[in-house]
């Protein structure tokens, strides 16, 4: 019996390269990583290199790889994939979600647009760009604000506001690492949005034909207020309560589809204050960094199995979240410069509950704070019998390493 193909589209520094790949080995699938830059290690033998100038050149060959060998499904595991994903799966008339869906769930301006033929509750916002006169926006939009660009995730250049000077600089700042990492662009789109207090969560889950399947709440227990918005600890299951927790998973089914996601993976994240509850982000994809290691399902399964299954077909029925608490940190990077040692994780691996702490940053190597930073130090994970625990395991770990770095490289 033919195996069933599998079509990743990712970068080569993906966090999210080795799960996916682990989740279809163990599903006994084949697969064929398609990436823009070469693939070292393992994986390079089954990865399609191709030009992001040359789609045609590389829908050509997916295409006469489609006739040897059927792939039964096309998905991206980076943002950066999303829209290239979407069409070679048109393309190729595999299941997809639709290109305005896969554009409302990476560009945040079209995800407002989209809530706002809903009836849940919005912030204030305004789409701009560097031809408009800034000193008029500062003057005009409500404080405090957050000005963020329109794609970038994991928080990269998110910043608060409180006063029309922070504005300024604020926009100076997101300007400034818009034309470092787009240098070819001559105007830069922008989104100010009202700051939402209150404490935020985030929603692990997957869409099933138009219908939101939860899958984990997480708690983010650290206060998210700004001037820049640096994730910290996850601990799930939630300690909201219930009735919180379902109109959580309500607005959330509202929101994704209003942006038209119909079947696949969902991560959202959610404010909830005296106001009601508000959407900050939804998007299309799993959680990011490693953070998928806490959740296992079923007998031992990985997030990453349930949506290879969902998106092969190889799913019948969901199965349900281990009943134990589950945490992670996302270690703070505590200022930019050359990350030279990590000490002290030996001794953090005996704190109770620490299950491993995976340092993911290259030594030697530049290393930088949000706004402008893309990545983590590396994540701290822990499990229990409940979220406290967790939580508390994972601060005291964090509080026995040792991060040196050597703040002497020039900052954007």
């Amino acid at each position: 019996m033919t195996k069933p193909r599998i079509l990743f589209v990712s970068t080569a520094s993906s966090y999210r390269n080795h799960a996916f790949i682990r989740a279809a080995q163990s599903l006994s699938m084949n697969w064929l990583l398609t990436c823009d830059t070469a693939v070292t290690g393992e994986y390079a033998n089954n990865c399609l290199i191709y030009n992001p100038n040359d789609y045609l050149a590389l829908i050509t060959i997916l295409k006469n790889l489609h006739l040897q060998e059927t792939f039964v499904s096309c998905m991206a595991l980076d943002d950066s994939g999303a829209h290239i994903a979407q069409q070679i799966a048109y393309d190729l008339g595999l299941p997809h979600n639709s290109a305005a869906a896969t554009e409302a769930a990476r560009n945040k301006y079209a995800m407002r647009l989209a809530l706002q033929t809903t009836d849940i509750p919005l912030p204030w916002f305004r789409h701009f760009d560097t031809s408009d006169e800034i000193t008029m926006i500062a003057a005009t939009v409500p404080y405090p604000c957050v000005i963020k660009p329109l794609e970038l995730n994991g928080s990269r250049g998110v910043m608060r506001a409180d006063t029309p000077a922070q504005f300024l600089n604020a926009h100076s700042r997101l300007i400034r690492m818009l034309a470092s990492l787009y240098p070819n662009q001559t105007v830069y789109e922008f989104l100010v949005e009202s700051f939402i207090p209150g404490q935020e969560v985030a929603l692990e889950a997957m869409m099933d034909n138009g219908v939101l399947v939860p899958l984990a709440l997480f708690d983010k227990p650290d206060p998210l207020d700004g001037p820049f918005f640096e994730e910290t600890i996850y601990v799930t299951p939630s300690r909201q309560p219930e009735a919180t927790q379902a109109s959580i998973y309500s607005i959330t089914q509202i929101a994704a589809k209003a942006i038209g996601l119909v079947n696949g993976p969902v991560h959202a994240e959610l404010r909830i204050n005296n106001e009601g509850i508000y959407i900050v982000e939804i998007a299309g994809r799993s959680i990011g960094g490693l953070c998928s290691q806490t959740l296992r399902f079923g007998s031992d399964e990985s997030l990453e199995m349930l949506i290879v299954r969902q998106a092969s077909g190889l799913l019948v029925t969901t199965p349900t979240r281990s009943n134990e608490a589950g945490g992670v940190m996302m270690i703070p990077i505590p200022h930019s410069g050359f990350l030279q040692q990590v000490n002290g994780t030996d001794l953090a691996l005996t704190v109770p509950l620490i299950e491993s702490i995976e340092i993911t940053s290259p030594l030697h190597r530049p290393i930088f704070t949000l706004p402008e930073g893309e990545s983590y130090l590396g994540f701290i994970f822990a499990r229990g019998q409940d979220p406290a625990s967790v939580e508390q395991a994972l601060r005291d770990a964090h509080a026995l390493l040792q991060i040196q770095i050597t703040p002497d490289i020039r900052l954007i």
